[in-house]
């Protein structure tokens, strides 16, 4: 029988696999519209969802208390979502996921003016060496104009208001409504891209493209519950195992080879967040950025 940090490790490690995955397949559908991937990942991401709805709340499981707050973390997370669906199709793969590290920077930042918090010299020192990774790997797409390395950065961004929507939301509402709320206004935000031409896919990229919602849904639910079950300071730094994933993924697939200027940007921007994140520890607190919650 597993411990409680044992199946925590377990869990952490399947939803940065199934987030990995969920990336790949996203940058292999570039052929597909946005808006049609999209789709996808908010009908299919319902899926898992409605399993976790209890039974006595199946007639009125919508309904909540605080639907602005719920407006503005959709709204965010829309923003992070088309960002990073974006900025995957455009740039190498280990790229992207080396920039998204940087979430915690900007939720830092985020907490002094959304949560009163008082950050102190280790965190603001943590900030700085984040945007100098940020600049060392962006440092190509600035050199030549490359718009698409800004994509990653308002993820960072977006999610970050999403970190600090749903700490104010864990208060009061359940994991699924919140992860309802938002599968269900991405699979709205879709219907407005019918313009751009969706293309029949065949019964193979049915497949994959319904993977999209179905790997989004679970990852942010094995995320949840593996920061449930064990202690944080265990299974967080399993979250940078999706570098190496991307690296590999990225080599083998696409034929990228991440430069060096890449490499120590992620290190710094690595050690950034990781910073923050002993001293959110070490101050008690047990904040947590998923990728797409």
């Amino acid at each position: 029988m597993l411990s409680k940090n044992q199946l925590g490790f377990f869990y952490m490690f399947i939803s940065v696999c199934a987030f990995s995955l969920m990336d790949v397949i996203v940058k292999w559908s570039e052929d597909y519209p946005v808006g049609q991937v999209l789709f996808f990942r908010g009908f299919c991401g319902i899926i898992p969802i409605l399993f976790l709805i209890p039974k006595d709340r199946y007639l009125d499981f919508y309904k909540t208390t605080r639907p602005f707050l719920h407006f503005k973390r959709c709204l965010a997370g829309l923003i992070a979502l088309v960002s990073i669906f974006i900025a995957l199709r455009n740039l190498p793969l280990a790229t992207v996921v080396s920039i998204t590290f940087a979430a915690p920077i900007f939720t830092t930042i985020f907490s002094i003016f959304l949560l009163n918090e008082k950050v102190g010299l280790y965190r603001w020192l943590a900030v700085l060496v984040g945007f100098v990774g940020i600049i060392i790997i962006s440092e190509p797409g600035f050199s030549s104009l490359n718009l698409y390395y800004i994509y990653p950065i308002i993820f960072c961004l977006g999610l970050s208001y999403v970190a600090i929507a749903i700490r104010k939301l864990s208060s009061t509402e359940p994991v699924w409504l919140i992860s309802f709320f938002f599968s269900f206004s991405i699979m709205l935000l879709s219907f407005l891209s019918f313009y751009q031409n969706w293309i029949l896919p065949s019964l193979i990229d049915l497949f994959l493209l319904s993977l999209i919602g179905i790997l989004g849904g679970l990852a942010n639910l094995w995320l949840s519950q593996s920061y449930k079950l064990s202690e944080v300071s265990l299974v967080t730094p399993l979250k940078y195992l999706a570098l190496v994933f991307a690296i590999i993924f990225g080599y083998f697939i696409w034929d990228e080879l991440p430069t060096f200027k890449t490499l120590l940007g992620a290190g710094l921007v690595i050690l950034s967040s990781f910073i923050i994140f002993r001293r959110e520890l070490v101050l008690k607190k047990r904040l947590s950025v998923s990728r797409h919650e």
